[in-house]
């Protein structure tokens, strides 16, 4: 088994789908910024957002930049729209969910075309 800072490719796609939640989280941590005045917020907003960045980089080091790239954004898109739903009262259209699951979509297939 080799370290995480030289994964394979499984350990990749694990370290990219933490770095995606960590994404997720630190875009709706945006929201508690208020604009970045609130510090105790902000700290932990660019903590999240450079621990996501950093599990990507690693994660690109066994899959190709594309692929993590769009999983990364993929993962973070879908999860803060569908967080924005649950904590802010966004709209849950039947429009928006069948976006949010096109994106799930397209994040799963690129997972099942790299295999």
């Amino acid at each position: 088994m080799r370290s995480l800072l030289n994964p394979t490719p499984a350990q990749a796609w694990l370290l990219l789908v933490i770095a995606g939640l960590l994404e997720t989280a630190w875009a709706v941590g945006l929201k508690y910024t208020n604009g970045f005045s609130r510090p105790l917020s902000s700290l932990a907003v660019v903590a999240t957002a450079l621990a996501s960045f950093w599990l990507l980089a690693l994660a690109m080091k066994a899959l190709p930049v594309g692929t993590a790239y769009a999983v990364w954004v993929g993962i973070g898109a879908a999860g803060a729209a569908l967080l924005g739903i649950i904590l802010f009262s966004e709209p849950a259209t039947l429009a928006r969910i069948g976006c949010i699951a096109l994106i799930v979509a397209g994040v799963l297939g690129l997972k099942l075309l790299h295999d």
